[in-house]
């Protein structure tokens, strides 16, 4: 995946055009930037601004989409109204996602939208947005409306849509001592996301928030589910955020263990197979990748939604988390307490023809049938357990495949499992190929 940012120099790396090279690293996301100013500042305080000539800026922007395929951008600091206009003669007929990040002032105080360009940045700038995420003060400087006890942030939010942003994201226009919100105005829906509050001043969170959100709408996420994501995100890397210079704290983000990273990259790779959605299950597909000897599904890192069919394409529909599934999940850990070095497992839809091709690569197959299924076992619900027992009961070697052929109002269904995601992704391309 290449996004564009397109944004200010910050030498302390706190926001602009650094900060959006540290995020989304181990996610398959490449970078692209063009810069529009030169600023000096760091966690005290902040210096100078010296915009790039219009040439340049152009030539960035020239040689950028010349040459690769952009999936995403994100706007920031654009300082004046040449940078404004040249960007958008580039950007005006664009049909991928933007995101606009309205940069006016620094944390540490520092100008970084001339007043004198407010009126092309409404004209020019705000019109490109799929999503325009200003916090209160922003807004209200858009807008030129306050928000207050009289004045909802929905007359705002309407102002700034107006201007042709098609969704608008409002954030910190509600706080109490633990939670803070955000306001969204989408095309025909509004509403509020709200997350836990960190009193912490810091240098960063704005435009983590953005480029979340760019990230998740380039996999072709919801708007809602993509606030929500950058909500979150947004949230854990104030939450990590460390104090490197003297002065205010810069956000930070935990990098992904090596499960998540692994799994996250088969996921890609398995959604791009050729013909896949012809092997999604009606009740869809989840893939999941254990810790070493997990005690239970939290221990195991899934999809909290499910890979879908939508015609003939395959998407994500959900995000990774620890105990984010509970069938897939509950097969893989029957079969780990038997096999320790089986840590992953993925359900594929049951067809006799797959099942035909995988005895003849010689996999090791079992199955168990719903039929004989104790009463006492269907009443508490714990049926996958009870088959993944029956089915490896007498194997010797670990499973590379489990099914039944279901039962009332069950279907069929077949588990693959490996000890990692990338040998599940192997056993999928000779079953598939």
């Amino acid at each position: 995946m290449n996004l564009l940012s397109i944004g200010g120099s910050d030498p302390s790396s706190g926001a602009g055009i650094q900060s959006d090279l540290k995020i989304f690293s181990t996610d398959n996301v490449y970078w692209l930037t063009v810069i529009t100013a030169i600023t000096g500042q760091n966690t005290l305080k902040f210096g100078k601004v010296e915009p790039v000539s219009v040439n340049i800026l152009k030539n960035q922007l020239q040689l950028v989409f010349s040459d690769f395929k952009i999936d995403g951008i994100k706007i920031g600091m654009v300082y004046d109204s040449q940078i404004i206009k040249t960007i958008y003669q580039q950007l005006k007929k664009s049909k991928i996602p933007i995101v606009v990040d309205p940069v006016i002032k620094s944390t540490t105080g520092g100008e970084l939208l001339k007043k004198s360009a407010i009126k092309d940045y409404q004209k020019y700038i705000i019109p490109l947005a799929t999503v325009i995420t200003p916090n209160k003060y922003e807004a209200e400087i858009l807008s030129k409306t306050k928000i207050n006890s009289k004045n909802i942030p929905e007359k705002t939010a309407k102002v700034i849509q107006k201007m042709g942003a098609k969704n608008v994201s409002i954030t910190g226009i509600q706080a109490n001592e633990n939670k803070i919100s955000d306001f969204i105005f989408e095309k025909s829906e509004k509403y509020v996301i709200s997350g836990n509050k960190i009193s912490k001043i810091n240098h960063g969170s704005g435009g983590n928030y953005a480029s979340a959100i760019l990230f998740s709408l380039a996999k072709n996420k919801s708007i809602k589910e993509s606030l929500r994501f950058a909500k979150q995100y947004t949230y854990d890397s104030i939450k990590n955020a460390k104090k490197i210079g003297k002065g205010i704290v810069i956000t930070d983000i935990n990098k992904k263990d090596s499960i998540e990273t692994e799994l996250s990259e088969s996921i890609q790779k398995f959604t791009g197979i050729k013909n896949i959605y012809k092997n999604i299950p009606e009740c869809q597909t989840n893939f999941v990748y254990s810790k070493k000897n997990p005690k239970s599904i939290k221990e195991i890192l899934g999809i909290s939604g499910r890979i879908v069919k939508a015609g003939e394409k395959v998407i994500v529909a959900g995000d990774l988390e620890y105990g984010g599934s509970k069938h897939v999940a509950t097969a893989l850990l029957t079969v780990n307490k038997k096999f320790p070095q089986i840590q992953s497992a993925i359900n594929i839809k049951y067809q006799n023809t797959t099942i035909s091709k995988i005895k003849k690569l010689k996999f090791i197959v079992s199955r168990y049938d719903r039929n004989q299924e104790p009463i006492d076992v269907k009443n508490k619900g714990s049926t996958i357990e009870w088959g993944i027992k029956s089915a490896i009961k007498n194997l010797k070697e670990s499973p590379d495949v489990i099914f039944h052929i279901g039962g009332f109002g069950k279907e069929p269904m077949i588990i693959i499992f490996g000890d990692t995601p990338k040998k599940i992704l192997k056993k999928i391309s000779k079953i598939t190929g």
